[in-house]
């Protein structure tokens, strides 16, 4: 009996707490009895379960084992024989629950182990030919044993093993990113850190592109992502093949190429049970939700990346493990069928989901169709899910725990969704006000929802896809004293992240303070600190929304003065605190604005605001926002970044005001130009008096 189909029910994963074979010797000498025909079998029905042991055209049932006195002498003197180190009372335990069987309900022997071995009053003198019929009390041969105990015993230490290095890549999936995390906590020096960033955490792995694409396909990682991801990479290979043994002779493995199909076998199992334990981290990182968001200063596009990078490897393992096993049935003439199993099925579908997954994930169908690629992903996922699962259910019931690296994945995928209903359950359906403010952008007032740092809105009428939704930044959450928001000047702003990638970094320079003139008839995002009483008494709690419309959602938002809205809010505010940075500049691009509000709101310090828009009109409506700010505004023409960096940095330094932090919130192009120019001057002048740490807020496709 090897891995069979059926049996108990274990609880957690092999090794810890489910064991296979102990006490090994106790199996192996029924493993060798229950090919043999005993006196009790009957003529195999091909109707019947798997709850019998067949050979030939036999099969037994666990009644039978439980009575037949030729096999329980056989298997009771096998074991007084090869177990004699091992205690009575494990003896015993195993006897009541494994002689008849494996099953969740079956017969008790009928005599005790040591019961039975008193029963035997004479040596037994012939030995058993192992497949042929067992009709009274007999030996088992020295090499028949030793081949079915090197099998038994090396299969479970592989187990063991692949389930060790699974628990290994899941608890280092989560505990280096904390562990990385709390680094920002020890006080290194300023110079130390600024320079270090701007070698080996900030800038691309190649070239200067980070948020732009490369040749339109993906997104060149930052030093710092690389390193996590090589890790990635470099444990899961090593994993994969550490510590697989071959251990001959075999009765699993005899032919002549035993060794070769030993381990082509193990290897096989270990990339299945690695893709298994991978699951779980991807659907971990892919999370709005993610705990590590919350526990890290990480931010979500780089475990956005990480997810695709541990998608990318659990597809690869578990394409391996399916081709691996299609060759080893082929060659053993057992695929016709195995092929036609339900457990083979169900991993096919599995692995062909993961596999058309990954193609259909790239960042150009990403960006130009992204709801049908959401729509599809989730589809797929649950595919690879209910696969994977049934794939281990219909071929080893629960006896092994592999079912659970996917109830892990299950869960945190329902906490995920779960929080997603429970944010929208907490608003309820309200009504956005929507107002015009020029050709290119639109202002949103959605009263009565409290939120920061950004929100997910749904707008369940305006497409048949309810589903829908989309990401701005918010800025604040209080809205204009009076009914008419839309013209009023108090609340808070926000930009459709998945739009700001392709926002326009030209812009004009402007004056020291953002000019308000003419605008009375345009929306205004006044601070929500007005020091007007009488704003202060009215002012109602709700977000404000700032977009930019191009296609899609936000262009139909146009259309509509008022509409309903689910608001899926709010997922915190800046999760870096710069206050201890006596310098904050930021770097806004169009709409990018909104994302860099609330630090300048918020920062105890002194704020400098460089930003440029592609019109005036969104300008004057964000200007009440901006009080007390140093503001340069540049409409019309291009921003001179490494200007203003060099320049203000290099104050900065000649001042000896200590650390300076620079936000940049824009298009992906004046990211990375900005990260480009912040990196250069780390390196050159980071021991010269620039003490500086770069912070990019954008959403990632």
């Amino acid at each position: 009996m090897s891995h069979v189909t059926t049996g108990r029910n274990g609880h957690g994963l092999i090794g810890y707490g489910i064991s296979m074979y102990k006490p090994l010797c106790a199996y192996v000498c029924r493993d060798l009895l229950s090919t043999s025909m005993l006196n009790c079998s009957e003529t195999m029905d091909m109707s019947g379960g798997m709850s019998m042991d067949m050979h030939g055209g036999s099969e037994t049932s666990p009644d039978c084992y439980a009575t037949d006195d030729a096999f329980l002498g056989t298997l009771a003197y096998c074991i007084s024989t090869h177990c004699q180190g091992t205690a009575i009372y494990e003896l015993e335990r195993y006897w009541s629950l494994n002689v008849a069987g494996r099953q969740p309900e079956q017969p008790l022997p009928k005599a005790s182990y040591q019961e039975t071995s008193a029963a035997i009053t004479l040596e037994p003198t012939e030995t058993l030919v192992v497949g042929e019929d067992l009709n009274q009390t007999m030996l088992v041969s020295d090499e028949d044993y030793e081949m079915s105990y090197n099998a038994q015993g090396i299969f479970e230490k592989m187990e063991v093993n692949h389930e060790t290095y699974g628990i290994i890549l899941i608890v280092t999936g989560v505990a280096i990113p904390i562990a990385c995390s709390l680094l920002r906590f020890i006080p290194f020096p300023a110079t130390t850190v600024t320079k270090f960033n701007a070698w080996f955490i900030d800038p691309p792995v190649f070239g200067s592109r980070h948020k732009t694409p490369i040749a339109g396909l993906f997104h060149m990682p930052t030093r710092g992502q690389a390193f996590f991801i090589f890790y990635l990479v470099a444990i899961n290979v090593i994993l994969s093949a550490a510590g697989i043994e071959s251990e001959q002779p075999n009765s699993w493995f005899p032919s002549a190429s035993g060794s070769s199909g030993e381990i082509l076998a193990y290897f096989s199992n270990r990339v299945g049970v690695l893709s298994f334990a991978n699951i779980p981290l991807l659907f971990l990182y892919a999370g709005r939700n993610n705990i590590l968001l919350w526990l890290t200063s990480w931010s979500h596009g780089t475990f956005l990346l990480l997810h695709r990078w541990v998608a990318a490897i659990a597809t690869l393992q578990a394409i391996l493990h399916s081709a691996i096993y299609l060759h080893i049935y082929i060659h053993n003439g057992e695929h016709t069928s195995e092929s036609k199993m339900t457990y083979w099925i169900w991993g096919i579908i599995a692995t062909l989901s993961m596999a058309i997954l990954l193609p259909t994930s790239l960042l150009p169908l990403r960006k130009r169709a992204y709801e049908f690629f959401l729509a599809w992903h989730v589809l797929l996922s649950i595919f690879v899910l209910v696969g994977s699962l049934w794939h281990i259910l219909a071929r080893f019931s629960r006896q092994w725990g592999y079912e659970n690296w996917i109830y892990i994945a299950i869960a945190i995928w329902g906490f995920e969704r779960a929080m997603r209903l429970a944010r929208l359950a907490r608003n309820g359906v309200k009504i956005a006000k929507v107002t015009i403010i020029d050709d290119d952008y639109v202002s949103v007032h959605v009263e009565g929802v409290t939120g920061s740092g950004h929100a997910y809105l749904y707008f369940p009428t305006l497409t048949w896809r309810v589903w829908e939704n989309h990401p701005f930044s918010v800025a604040s959450a209080v809205l204009p004293p009076s009914s008419s928001s839309a013209s009023s000047s108090s609340g808070a702003e926000a930009i459709d992240l998945e739009k700001r990638g392709g926002g326009d970094n030209r812009s004009s320079s402007s004056s020291s303070s953002v000019s308000n003139s003419n605008s009375a008839s345009k929306p205004h995002f006044s601070s929500s600190s007005s020091s007007s009483s009488s704003s202060s008494s009215s002012s109602r709690i709700g977000l404000t929304f700032l977009l930019r419309t191009k296609a899609g959602v936000t262009k139909a938002l146009r259309a509509h003065a008022s509409l309903p809205v689910l608001v899926e809010s709010g997922y915190g505010p800046p999760h870096t605190d710069l206050s201890s940075y006596p310098l904050l500049i930021c770097i806004a691009g169009g709409v990018g604005i909104t994302a860099c509000v609330p630090y300048l709101r918020a920062h105890p310090g002194e704020a400098k605001l460089f930003w440029g828009a592609r019109s005036q009109g969104v300008v004057d409506a964000i200007a009440g926002s901006l009080q007390g700010v140093q503001t340069e505004t540049f409409v019309g023409k291009r921003m001179s970044i490494r200007q203003v960096l060099g320049k203000e940095l290099s104050a900065a330094a000649a001042a000896g005001g200590g650390e300076a932090v620079v936000l940049v919130s824009g298009p992906s192009e004046m990211a990375d130009e900005v990260r480009g120019v912040v990196g250069e001057l780390g390196r050159k002048r980071g021991g010269k008096g620039i003490k500086v740490k770069l912070l990019e807020e954008a959403f990632s496709w």
